[in-house]
């Protein structure tokens, strides 16, 4: 998976005010690493492993052992920072979570590509559901799994 480098920075200061708030109230400490993989992974555009990651700071040449990694992916999806997914495979994949919107996912089965995708019907469905039984529905989760058609990287090797 490919990254693209683009930082919307007002939506980072405002997910780095988070970070520090939380890292405050739980009396952790506010390292310059933890803050560099903040940024790095708001400046990402696509889904990635905790590995990617790791070898992707290295090779920009931060000082970050894959064990500060590993625990600062953890406090982020603490603090909802980003969220955590398992797409039916071995591999725990993350994304940056605040200030975007909701939504769903296709993943392919063969090669693990993973698509977004945001249909306006979901979120109605949701919201009738929630009246209709009474429950108030603070988020969800909806992967949809199948085969690429035609575009499938495992194919092409």
């Amino acid at each position: 998976m490919e990254s693209q480098e683009v930082l919307n920075e007002e939506l980072f200061q405002e997910a780095k005010a988070i970070f520090t708030n939380y890292m405050e109230s739980n009396n952790l400490r506010k390292t310059p690493e933890r803050f560099a993989i903040l940024e790095e992974i708001y400046k990402r555009t696509d889904h990635f492993d905790a590995e990617v990651l790791f070898i992707h700071m290295k090779t920009q040449n931060y000082r970050v052992s894959r064990a500060t990694v590993y625990n600062t992916l953890e406090l982020l999806v603490a603090c909802d920072l980003i969220t955590k997914h398992q797409f039916g495979k071995n591999v725990t994949q993350y994304e940056k979570s605040y200030g975007y919107k909701q939504h769903d996912h296709l993943i392919c089965v063969d090669c693990g590509k993973v698509l977004e995708f945001c249909d306006p019907r979901i979120q109605n469905i949701k919201n009738m559901m929630g009246e209709m039984l009474d429950f108030k529905i603070t988020h969800h989760n909806l992967n949809l799994y199948g085969k690429c058609q035609g575009s499938c990287d495992k194919k092409k090797s």
